[in-house]
């Protein structure tokens, strides 16, 4: 028969009550007796009925996050920050992959996905604010990145135009005149790209370069995207001296067309990205891009959301984070 809590309890020789403090992490209970109990589930191979449990508390103590891509490397790379930061605080985190997709990101807010977790980050890129707001229900959420920025909702994100602007006179500064601009069209100006873009012309404003539309050039924020975007510049004859990936994956992309073409980097063409992920430290040349705060958004976006779990959050209008940014300066754009 399966272990109880009440074999346990007798084992340990406590109440029931105590055993279950001890399951739940009262902080108020003597180590010795913890130890005790904890010896005595062990000994006795119990494991806890977390469905009970949740039934009892209204808590899973799990968190809900959903990402549209999960093969991209930023994604990845914050969802295993943020299952950490949750980890720290006894959290566990249940991924969703959208896909960009409405139905997926609708369902995420309300059904099965939404009534496993406590509370849910969230990266819509498909609903509008109000699509959310309608559905966002009584458990807390918390928005990340830039395409919902409304007040009513908590959000954390990084400082795009700035950061954007940084890296843009970073490359001003080492004598670049033309700098191409991968993940964008020239009329953009919310979203990622969109501030990423403003932050880019701002940059050029106050160093006295005019802005030429044909220096931006539209693609997936994919590797693939980035290697098109530079080939359909060079082929077109518009002249560059540097290229400015929007995320990491175009510049990514850009330095492998560049380099099969002939191109030497940085010595013809500098080359940044944005976003810091792993493999930037590791191209041939390494590449010079903006470190957006990725720890630090993972770190505030669980404080904050468990903040208004725990009801330290005073409830109205929406908090929103902005994580800081660092250059990370290195051999595709000294």
């Amino acid at each position: 028969m399966a272990v109880t809590m009440n074999d346990v309890a007798r084992a340990a020789g406590v109440s029931l009550k105590t055993v279950s403090n001890v399951l739940n992490d009262y902080e108020f209970i003597r180590p010795a007796t913890k130890q005790r109990v904890q010896d005595a589930i062990a000994e006795l191979g119990y494991e806890a009925n977390l469905t009970a449990r949740s039934l009892r508390s209204g808590k899973t103590s799990m968190l809900g996050l959903v990402l549209s891509d999960l093969a991209a490397p930023y994604y990845a790379e914050l969802a295993a920050k943020l299952m950490k930061a949750a980890s720290r605080r006894g959290y566990r985190v249940l991924v969703e992959q959208s896909d960009a997709q409405s139905e997926a990101e609708l369902n995420a807010l309300r059904g099965p996905f939404r009534q496993l977790t406590d509370g849910l980050l969230f990266t819509p890129l498909a609903i509008d604010a109000d699509a959310i707001a309608e559905r966002a229900g009584k458990k807390p959420l918390v928005m990340l990145g830039e395409h919902i920025m409304d007040p009513r909702f908590d959000l954390v994100t990084m400082k795009n135009e700035e950061a954007a602007a940084a890296l843009t006179k970073h490359l001003l500064d080492s004598g670049r005149r033309r700098i191409a601009v991968l993940g964008a069209s020239p009329e953009e100006s919310a979203g990622s790209a969109g501030l990423r873009l403003n932050g880019y012309r701002r940059a050029l404003e106050q160093a006295g370069v005019a802005f030429d539309p044909a220096l931006i050039a539209s693609g997936v924020w994919r590797r693939d995207g980035g290697a098109g975007a530079v080939a359909g510049l060079l082929d077109s004859g518009v002249q560059f001296d540097a290229v400015f990936g929007l995320n990491d994956v175009l510049a990514l992309g850009a330095l492998h067309e560049l380099l099969i073409r002939g191109l030497r980097v940085p010595q013809d063409v500098a080359v940044a990205g944005f976003d810091d992920i792993d493999e930037a430290r590791f191209a041939s040349p390494s590449l010079t891009t903006v470190s957006p705060g990725m720890d630090e958004i993972a770190e505030r976006s669980i404080t904050l959301l468990l903040d208004r779990l725990a009801g330290r959050e005073t409830a109205g209008q929406g908090v929103h984070i902005e994580a800081g940014f660092e250059l990370k300066i290195r051999e595709s754009a000294p």
